[in-house]
């Protein structure tokens, strides 16, 4: 499998302050610059990187096509995926999608993955006047019409339920033919399957397990034989799944250095998910990570508490609502926390169910920079070289096995 890296440039406030401090803002944006360029030397495969608005604290990721156009002229090989463009026009008309992908492609020499969703926080919803019931309709309709615009010279024009504009030439044209590879964000089991009726890749927020995983594959794959209808002009077939990310010389050192990463991430999405929390949320005012410290009082130990799951309780306790299980494994620090041993056997039992890209959630919380980058470049020296090789000779032999009967275009990095 191939690996990446994925960001919400997550942003606590000091504890006991209302305010971030002045530096904060710039110090997280270049800290990420830094460590994907890392990344990139290494050989890592992938970043991705969100679309939110109004988030504070949880993400500060409102403008990820400038990272991403910063990144292009940083970096030599990684993908650059937006993981995800919010699709529904009232958050971006879908020609300034086409123009802004296509552009990016130029910059980036054909390096970008369009990960594509529709948003869910009544935060961004309400913020933008999105009507919640018509969301879904409305990333399908812009999803399908901007991959139109990146391909029909003209434009043929669209008179939608949602959005409607003359014919026009929509340019710059993307670098990649027909268009970069097509993703939609899945936190459930039927969106990964809706993605594989559609020919796109599924980006699993929902922090599947390896037996979870084994099952989805084989579904997903099988629609993608014998039930798929693209969206787009080419098929991009690929299952990623994230998951919690940190080394150290020790297993016990990386739990610390984890500590209130992954915890916070859940407590902060959580917080923006739910209806009651979110609708007393006071913009500009509310310090959640106050409000994380005090729900989980013994916040330095949570790791240590739940990191290292055996076999046998991976699913202890875990709640039936799909999306409240990806809440409650995404406070979990040990899936891929750890020393090289450690993390190693982890990602090799997601290497045998035949995931394609396993995307690592460094950046949260309060975690450190420095630590994040140890981090980075352990496992790019360590681990990654010996994955490089074996996706080459066993995964990239078993993916053409699956397609061999497919009859639509394979635009895929995988």
């Amino acid at each position: 499998m191939k690996f990446g890296l994925f960001y919400e440039l997550q942003l606590p406030k000091p504890a006991g302050q209302e305010q971030w401090d002045p530096d904060d803002e710039k110090r997280i944006y270049h800290e990420m610059l830094d460590q994907v360029e890392l990344a990139d030397s290494l050989g890592f495969d992938y970043v991705f990187e969100v679309e939110h608005h109004f988030l504070e604290e949880y993400s500060h990721s409102s403008a990820p096509e400038m990272v991403m156009a910063a990144l292009s002229q940083r970096t030599k090989n990684i993908r650059l995926g937006h993981g995800i463009v919010l699709m529904p026009p009232g958050y971006n008309h879908p020609a300034r999608v086409a123009e802004r992908i296509g552009a990016l492609d130029i910059l980036s020499g054909g390096r970008v993955e369009f990960g594509t969703g529709e948003s869910a926080s009544e935060m961004e919803l309400g913020g933008y006047g999105v009507e919640r019931s018509l969301k879904k309709a409305m990333w399908e309709e812009a999803t399908r019409e901007a991959t139109n615009m990146m391909v029909q010279t003209p434009y043929q024009g669209y008179q939608g339920e949602f959005f409607s504009m003359p014919p026009r030439n929509v340019i710059p044209k993307p670098v990649q033919s027909p268009h970069p590879p097509l993703w939609v964000a899945a936190s459930r089991r039927e969106t990964t399957m809706l993605a594989a009726r559609f020919g796109m890749g599924s980006l699993g927020f929902g922090f599947e397990t390896p037996d979870e995983l084994a099952e989805r594959t084989n579904e997903y794959y099988r629609i993608i034989r014998e039930e798929c209808y693209p969206i787009g002009h080419a098929i991009n077939p690929a299952l990623a799944v994230l998951t919690t990310f940190m080394m150290g010389p020790s297993d016990e050192e990386a739990l610390i250095r984890s500590a209130n990463g992954p915890a916070f991430f859940s407590h902060s999405l959580g917080y923006y998910y739910n209806p009651v929390t979110a609708s007393k949320h006071q913009p500009g005012e509310k310090n959640i990570y106050d409000s994380f410290l005090e729900t989980n009082k013994k916040a330095n130990t949570i790791s240590a508490q739940t990191g290292f799951i055996e076999e046998g309780d991976i699913r202890k306790d875990e709640p039936n609502e799909e999306v409240q299980r990806a809440l409650y494994r995404a406070a979990r620090s040990g899936t891929a926390v750890g020393t090289v041993d450690r993390v190693n056997e982890t990602l090799k039992t997601y290497e045998e169910n035949h995931l394609d890209v396993m995307i690592f959630v460094a950046q949260c919380g309060d975690r450190k920079h420095e630590h994040i980058m140890e981090s980075i470049e352990l496992f790019g020296k360590e681990l990654l070289p010996e994955y490089k090789e074996r996706h080459e000779k066993e995964h990239t032999k078993w993916r053409a096995e699956q397609l061999a009967d497919v009859e639509f275009t394979v635009n895929s990095s995988i």
